[in-house]
């Protein structure tokens, strides 16, 4: 067991006025198993980078571990796959990275084909393997589940159960509640970290965030009471005051005394009512409000809007798939699942009437409005603004959305090429958001997309029910938004 120690962290990027980290103390065991959590662009790539060393920053970070950071840069993927993974690593004894090998179900066979062959999710497993086949090290992993499966990720999850000193980045709920036995969250307004899995964080911050708002109710009418009752002791001074203005036999100096003394409350009653208004300005800034996103689909005069019967793809005559029927109606959400390279990509393309080799039937009704967000985004540069332009959609509603998605003001000015993974992808999906249609089909939509927001598009699609085709792997919201899975 060692410590990370890490002392008054203050970190601002060039040109930017808010710190991203203000005077963070941590201690990290690194023996632990951190899930990282946080908004898009709140620093969580950041704070990895910090550990390695790669920019300069204010205070203190020691540690007597090596970081390792996980997705490696793989300079020729044409090379077979051992030698990549000698040339990152050096020599080391190949038993080792065959006993990761078998923890991940990968065969053999894999490490002497070329690097560029294998698949997404072979390429994760076998990159994860190769982390862990040299001690003292302490691992950042930067979203590994982003092209894995559902079984893929649940593979990873246990794998990293029985491991130990890792910072793992996800935002997939049930991948954290089973691989990690602590988490450090970059909320709104501090760096918190917490004993046990995602869903003993959520807890506790659902309970902090309860109490700050009963405080806030609470100091609310606290101070709206105070400020009245300063105004009537004021008030009640002045007309006493005035009493001693005119003819008659009265005390004007007991009259003065009574006066002054009412006064003396009021000014009384005025500090504790300041009292109250700061107490009030320290609550709810660390609250994230899960706002609500709106989508306004278009309504189409046939029930049914797309149809697959016996309905498969060929690949240089060769079946992507067994045969499958399905039915896409309005309002519902059908979600395509399976093994990376299983076809669901393809059965989109096909819906977007690519050019495929085909059997069976695949129907769609007439006139049918589609909104597509593809996979990826590395077309994504430029000015956004210039962008919306080209996309055709109202230049407010976009911004409102992207907005609650948690995209600050001043990332609008800046080039899309300088935007994190999961910004890009919030430009591609509050697009479609924007545009109306009778379809919407989303590839992998959640993929570098922060809890939150999850939430977000979660409750959209409960509450508005728009007709959707997704390819997706996070298990709780596959839960919560399907109607109809198909397996491939």
């Amino acid at each position: 067991m060692a410590l990370i120690d890490i002392k008054s962290l203050t970190f601002s990027h060039s040109g930017s006025i808010k710190p991203i980290f203000n005077q963070v103390n941590l201690q990290l065991d690194t023996d632990w198993k951190l899930g990282f959590i946080g908004r898009n662009g709140y620093g969580k790539s950041t704070f990895l980078n910090l550990l390695m060393g790669k920019f300069h920053y204010k205070g203190s970070i020691h540690a007597s571990v090596n970081f390792e950071y996980f997705p490696y840069v793989v300079k020729n993927p044409e090379d077979t796959t051992i030698a990549v993974i000698e040339n990152l690593k050096g020599e080391f004894p190949l038993w080792k990275l065959q006993r990761e090998m078998n923890l991940l179900e990968l065969k053999e066979d894999v490490l002497y084909r070329p690097f560029s062959t294998l698949s997404h999710g072979e390429q994760t497993k076998i990159l994860l393997a190769t982390m862990f086949i040299t001690d003292n090290q302490f691992l950042l992993i930067d979203e590994p589940t982003n092209h894995l499966d559902v079984r893929g990720r649940k593979l990873v999850a246990e794998y990293l159960a029985k491991k130990k000193g890792f910072i793992v980045v996800s935002h997939d709920r049930e991948f954290l509640n089973i691989s990690v036995d602590h988490i450090l969250a970059i909320e709104k307004n501090k760096v918190v970290l917490t004993k046990g899995n995602y869903d003993t964080w959520q807890h506790n911050k659902h309970l902090e965030d309860e109490f700050e708002l009963t405080q806030n109710e609470k100091l609310r009418k606290e101070i709206r009471r105070l400020k009245e009752s300063a105004r009537e002791k004021a008030t009640w001074s002045d007309k006493v005051e005035k009493t001693k203005i005119g003819q008659g036999s009265f005390d004007r100096g007991y009259i003065g005394h009574m006066a002054a003394k009412m006064m003396k409350r009021s000014k009384n009653i005025e500090k504790r009512y300041e009292k109250a208004i700061e107490k009030k300005q320290e609550l709810l800034k660390n609250i994230e409000e899960i706002e609500p996103l709106q989508i306004d689909s278009l309504e189409h005069y046939a029930d049914t809007l797309i149809e697959g019967e016996n309905f498969t793809i060929y690949y240089d005559d060769t079946p992507v798939f067994k045969p499958i029927n399905f039915t896409v109606n309005q309002g519902e959400c059908l979600v395509l699942q399976g093994n990376n390279g299983s076809g669901k990509s393809s059965i989109i393309k096909a819906i977007l009437d690519e050019n495929l080799q085909i059997t069976g039937h695949l129907w769609k009704a007439n006139n049918l409005a589609i909104s597509y967000v593809p996979q990826h985004f590395d077309f994504l540069k430029g000015s956004l603004f210039e962008y919306i332009s080209k996309c055709n959609i109202d230049k407010t509603q976009f911004l409102t959305i992207f907005r609650k998605m948690g995209i600050s003001r001043e990332q609008f000015e800046i080039p899309m090429e300088r935007y994190s993974s999961g910004q890009k992808k919030k430009v591609l999906l509050a697009i479609s958001i924007c545009q109306r249609a009778h379809v919407y089909i989303w590839d992998e939509p959640l993929n570098y997309i922060d809890i939150i927001s999850r939430i977000q598009i979660e409750n959209m699609i409960l509450e508005y029910a728009p007709t959707m085709i997704l390819i997706e792997h996070d298990k709780k919201f596959i839960g919560k938004v399907a109607t109809d899975i198909i397996e491939l």
